[in-house]
């Protein structure tokens, strides 16, 4: 049988209790040691963590030929962009505007969405429109996307590339033989279980990979003992846009940032709701983004402060607050805003939107200095011009926003993905070796997209090379990301 087929065949696999087959002796060797685990054999890459980074790092892995499997605790790839209902996509073009500099399998997904009527290229949506949240600085060529035709596009793109995919599968803790992550145990429905892998790769979002393999990790900002603060995003729809859209358009003169506060769309409606009472979220205004369908809008807004992601009862507490918010805000909508009379809560996220936890201490720590000066090293992974964007700093209602200061667009080197003290593992993903301004810039979707897709080739490269990943020549996985369409600069 064909590697291809045989990961295909999940249902059967499933039925006969041996998922992956066996590699080296390694699962039998994790079998033995753990009498209570079911064994599922092994398989050249794993990658924890279906987001953005976890689903590209499977797919360009699976593309180079490594048998890869992927495992995700909920029930859709996408992460943040599906389950987390977070849209647009943040910018893909470099600071003129002119070149889409993240392209390679991000923008596959996106030209697929976009034949499937489910997007509108970021060629199309400039900055300043509703597209934008009438945002100018940093949100030019924006990608409005349907989160449901995402889950379906993500889904063929695994098949098509021979992803083994395992929904409904939390990790519980890595295998680890001597330095080197050699797999993972994880909980399904059939109960514990163990996979082998020659490399993983941590996209969990959380580092939680690393984190309990061992290797070094910062939480938050250190200097300041903060994260910055979550949001539960949610779309409404049922909007008369035009009526809306004339109600920001006739303030666009008022927007303004003061003293770190933003005062952009709808602020206006906010000061009415302030005054009678009705609005206690830490924002002045809302940031609101008009989707594919006209009537329908993502919602930006609830703002949870000193969520910590890598605690249960910290998640908890933050999930049923984002709630309570998405209902302050949707009286907002009825009661102060033309044209939302009427609407509707189409969905709320299935989980809450993390922007900060953990950073994984890698060979290379990325610096906001490196972005803001268009640093491109000579172990760059992929190119991009997203802004530093920290939110909470210096007061519950701040954000602070700064933009590449120097040239098009800055690199991200390879060894920013290689964690220390750690084989056999890769992170790619929110959770890189990063400061914590220079994670606010490339946890958006589109750069975790791209060092996905980088992780990837190097974990396959790694796998079936038999050497570890930190040996990998950043000129191979280079020369490989161009093969597969992605833009170096």
């Amino acid at each position: 049988m064909k590697r291809r087929d045989f990961l295909k065949t999940s249902g059967a696999a499933l039925a006969g209790g041996a998922l992956l087959g066996t590699a080296g002796g390694f699962s039998q060797s994790c079998a033995a040691h753990d009498g209570s685990s079911r064994d599922l054999g092994s398989t050249d890459v794993l990658v924890v963590g279906g987001g953005p980074a976890g689903v590209c790092a499977a797919i360009a892995a699976a593309r180079c030929g490594a048998k890869t499997v992927i495992v995700e605790q909920g029930n859709c790839l996408g992460g943040m962009a599906t389950r987390g209902l977070v849209a647009p996509f943040m910018t893909c073009y470099d600071t003129t505007g002119e070149i889409m500099v993240i392209r390679g399998i991000f923008e596959e997904i996106v030209d697929r969405m976009v034949a499937l009527g489910g997007a509108i290229h970021p060629s199309q949506v400039r900055a300043g429109t509703p597209f934008s949240a009438w945002i100018t600085k940093g949100h030019d060529h924006l990608t409005p996307f349907d989160a449901e035709t995402l889950k379906f596009v993500l889904d063929q793109m695994c098949d098509e590339a021979g992803v083994k995919v395992m929904f409904h599968s939390t990790l519980v803790d890595p295998l680890i033989v001597g330095d080197s992550v050699r797999g993972i145990r994880l909980l399904n429905r059939e109960g514990l279980c163990t996979i082998g892998a020659k490399v993983t790769i941590d996209c969990t979002g959380d580092g939680d990979v690393a984190a309990r393999a061992g290797a070094p990790c910062t939480y938050g900002n250190p200097e300041i003992g903060k994260v910055q603060p979550s949001t539960l995003f949610f779309h409404i729809n049922n909007v008369d846009t035009p009526r809306l859209t004339r109600d920001v358009e006739a303030h666009l003169h008022e927007f303004r940032k003061v003293n770190g506060v933003s005062y952009r769309a709808l602020h206006w409606r906010v000061e009415e709701a302030e005054e009678a009472g009705e609005w206690d979220i830490a924002r002045k205004s809302v940031n609101i983004y008009r989707g594919v369908r006209e009537d329908e809008w993502a919602v930006n807004c609830t703002r949870i402060a000193g969520v910590d992601a890598t605690s249960t009862e910290s998640l908890s507490a933050a999930e049923k607050e984002g709630r309570r918010q998405v209902q302050e805000l949707m009286n907002f909508f009825h009661k102060y805003v033309p044209g939302c009379e009427n609407a509707t809560i189409k969905s709320s996220a299935s989980t809450l939107g993390i922007r900060e936890s953990r950073h994984v201490q890698g060979e290379y720590i990325l610096t906001a200095d490196d972005l803001l000066q268009g640093v491109v090293p000579e172990d760059s992974i992929l190119c991009a011009s997203n802004s530093v964007d920290v939110h909470g700093r210096n007061g519950a209602n701040t954000t602070e926003y700064k933009t590449v200061e120097n040239g098009q667009w800055y690199g991200l080197p390879l060894r920013s993905l290689i964690p220390l003290r750690r084989d056999g593992l890769i992170v790619a993903g929110r959770a890189i070796s990063a400061t914590s301004d220079a994670a606010g810039a490339v946890r958006v979707m589109p750069p975790c997209m791209a060092m996905g897709h980088a992780a990837g080739i190097t974990a396959a490269l790694a796998a079936l090379g038999g050497a570890a990943p930190r040996r990998i020549d950043a000129k191979d996985v280079r020369a490989k990301l161009l093969e597969q369409g992605a833009f170096l600069g």
